[in-house]
């Protein structure tokens, strides 16, 4: 047992965690990349830095299996790619990495959260990003979340609602208030896309069934 459990400490110590770090350490990581990139503006050689990346390809990923043998994950290891200003198309991702930077650091200095949809259309707004598809918004997330090495929870970013919630019961949040959902009518409660919110509910239920009603949108041309 031993042995195994110095076995994942090793694989651990080589892959590249998505670590659930604090927004001021969140905010410190883009500081410092904004003072490099600074300092490479203003040497005696100015040039642009490149951002270095996490790479996300199947040749940088290991299946890690759990140390009491109950489950198995994906992990990436820590080789590394640049995202170069000069290459082609790169001026355009360039900036909508920097562009959501800024974003996530104002979300996190001021306690805020946004979705993926909010930010999708305030950088819709900004002719300076270049950004025309939602496709083109998780690709810039997912490079920010490679290059700060955190998950996207850590830059402020959730998901939209999962769905809604009525019937026998009740819901404890972080702060303490209740919410009877046998009084909420046709409000409903609205399940947040924000997992570390959700973990932290606390809930009570008599009910003896539960009913899941799964509704699936269809678009016709």
């Amino acid at each position: 047992m031993e042995d195994l459990f110095l076995s994942s400490i090793h694989s651990n110590e080589i892959s590249c965690v998505a670590e659930n770090a604090p927004p001021a350490e969140i905010c410190a990581r883009i500081e410092s990349l904004v003072k490099d990139f600074l300092r490479s503006l203003v040497s005696s050689e100015p040039s642009i830095s490149s951002l270095p990346l996490v790479c996300r390809t199947t040749k940088n990923a290991r299946i890690q299996e759990d140390c009491f043998g109950k489950g198995s994950s994906i992990s990436l290891m820590h080789a590394t790619f640049e995202r170069k200003f000069t290459t082609r198309g790169g001026v355009k991702i360039f900036l909508r990495v920097w562009k959501l930077l800024e974003i996530c650091y104002q979300l996190l200095q001021s306690g805020k959260r946004a979705t993926q949809r909010e930010l999708f259309y305030r950088l819709l707004s900004d002719p300076s990003c270049c950004v025309e598809t939602p496709q083109q918004v998780n690709d810039v997330i997912q490079d920010a979340v490679a290059l700060l090495k955190c998950s996207r929870h850590c830059l402020g970013i959730f998901a939209s609602s999962k769905g809604l919630l009525v019937g026998r019961l009740l819901i404890q949040g972080p702060d303490g208030r209740r919410i009877d959902c046998t009084k909420l009518g046709p409000n409903h409660f609205m399940i947040s896309g924000d997992i570390n919110y959700i973990e932290r509910l606390v809930f009570h239920s008599d009910a003896r069934y539960i009913f899941v009603v799964e509704k699936v949108s269809l678009g016709f041309v």
